[in-house]
């Protein structure tokens, strides 16, 4: 007959075992899909997060960076089916890249919406911010964090870009989402879709005129002067950036580290926004200086001067409000106090 002692030590022994069978199904390596390069501050970013997640887990969960867009063979608007299929199981990923899929993350795409960084952050952490995370969930896929790759300001060979004339005629190269293409040619740009690579070329032959990407996201580590020698910082789109993992990973992991593995998405987005940040933000304006040391004409447009642009962008809004949601949008300018 089993006596008391040895039942309760059966109990405890039964107790202390049950993380280790909860942690039998994990695997030995996770893939996290980053659309840019390991230098960057979103690539930094997610490395960080990685390297949070495995040192916090104690190595439970070791998850490995695949940077450059190598999971998807560079195709960036691909990141949300592989990630919903499981081909990656997190992804460090930018609303643009996805939005062609889930419409209403077009909501960060609308030109001239967000006045500051304050403005994003609290969207994200409000009420639209919880909306897009369940509409997101009800796909599949979790978001753990928020990030960011900065707004979006626009480099060209030709001339400083202060006002609609300025722009006007200009061959831009944009990311491959529609709404990207419409936006410019409201405003009287000549929208060109390429990647990267083909896009250096065709500056350099002077077959394209002018970019918009994130300034110390992008800008800088890829060393924009090389091509251009003119910055408008006009923030008509910015890019935050979402920690995600896909719903059945997420659910193979105990509670303990589901809570450990969320915080260290918050903490890494924390991080990484600052990074982002530093040097645009008056008095801190270092960005501006480093690319003026690099040979650049740097134009900052008034509050005046964006208005001048972002009233070109009505039909945008009239065709885009739709499709993303006029409640999603009413919630996102309720959050932002507008």
């Amino acid at each position: 007959m089993m006596t008391a002692l040895k039942k309760w030590t059966i109990a405890v022994v039964c107790l202390l075992m049950l993380p280790a069978l909860s942690e039998a199904g994990y695997k030995k390596e996770y893939k996290l899909s980053c659309v840019v390069g390991p230098k960057m501050p979103w690539g930094e970013g997610a490395t960080l997060f990685a390297d949070l997640v495995r040192e916090r887990t104690e190595g439970r969960v070791n998850i490995k960076v695949y940077t450059a867009g190598s999971l998807m063979a560079g195709k960036q608007t691909n990141e949300f089916l592989l990630l919903k299929r499981g081909v990656a199981d997190f992804a460090f990923a930018s609303p643009i890249n996805w939005s062609s899929t889930l419409k209403p993350l077009n909501l960060f795409n609308l030109p001239f919406f967000f006045e500051d960084y304050a403005a994003l952050d609290k969207v994200t952490a409000g009420e639209a911010g919880k909306a897009i995370e369940a509409m997101i969930a009800k796909k599949g896929v979790t978001v753990l964090g928020w990030g960011e790759n900065g707004y979006r300001e626009i480099t060209n060979s030709k001339r400083a870009i202060k006002t609609p004339a300025d722009l006007k005629g200009l061959k831009v190269r944009v990311v491959g989402t529609p709404i990207f293409i419409d936006i410019m040619k409201s405003m009287g740009a000549n929208p060109v879709n390429m990647n990267w690579g083909e896009a250096k070329i065709a500056f350099q032959q002077g077959v394209v005129d002018a970019q918009e990407n994130p300034a110390v996201g992008i800008e800088i580590p890829l060393k924009i002067w090389q091509f251009h020698n003119h910055v408008s910082f006009w923030g008509y789109v910015i890019d935050p950036l979402m920690f995600t993992v896909n719903q059945k990973t997420w659910k193979k992991f105990s509670e303990k580290d589901r809570v450990i593995i969320r915080q260290a998405a918050v903490d890494a987005g924390r991080m990484q926004k600052a990074v982002v940040r530093k040097g645009l933000v008056a008095p801190d304006l270092s960005a501006h200086e480093l690319m003026r040391e690099n040979g650049m004409e740097v134009t900052v447009l008034s509050p005046e001067e964006k208005t001048a642009f972002r009233s070109l962008t009505e039909p945008v809004y009239k065709k885009w409000v739709p499709r993303i949601g006029e409640e999603l949008v009413e919630k996102a300018k309720a959050d932002m106090g507008n």
